[in-house]
């Protein structure tokens, strides 16, 4: 499994998304607390976090990057050793994704003169293709450029 986002942990522990936020955070923190059980293919795992310091620690200070990656790493190995937990973690993560974060904020900003040519504003694009050729600025006034202008 891959560890969950170390900016989502953190804006969830700060509060981000208000009401939705603070109730996913709880899910969290009641999903941690539930009891440990390792699967039969694990063996004789060391001992390893519940979640349940790191998730305290992150909720009293949600900017310490530190608190969230250690936050990520318990609920990774819990959930390699705990397929019920995994299980439940990844139905978490799917409501934790309506969340809005800072981390899937996106600000385009295009500046400086006149652009010519497309324009894409977004977030994570991949495999596009532009096919047309750039437009070509527009001429001056009273520039014929040397073309032979219709209205002559």
């Amino acid at each position: 499994m891959d560890p969950v986002s170390l900016g989502l942990l953190a804006a969830l522990a700060g509060g981000a998304g208000g009401e939705l936020g603070r109730d996913v955070w709880a899910g969290l923190a009641a999903l941690v607390r539930r009891p440990f059980r390792r699967s039969e293919d694990a063996g004789a795992a060391p001992a390893v976090s519940t979640g349940e310091e790191e998730l305290a620690r992150l909720a009293r200070d949600p900017d310490d990057q530190h608190s969230a990656q250690a936050l990520s790493t318990a609920l990774a190995v819990r959930a390699a050793l705990d397929s019920d937990f995994h299980t439940a973690l990844m139905a978490w993560l799917r409501r934790a994704e309506a969340v809005r974060t800072d981390e899937r904020a996106v600000n385009n900003t295009i500046s400086g003169g006149t652009q010519y040519g497309p324009v894409l504003q977004g977030r994570d694009f991949s495999g596009l293709t532009f096919t047309t050729a750039p437009a070509r600025p527009p001429r001056p006034a009273g520039d014929a450029g040397g073309r032979g202008d219709a209205s002559q």
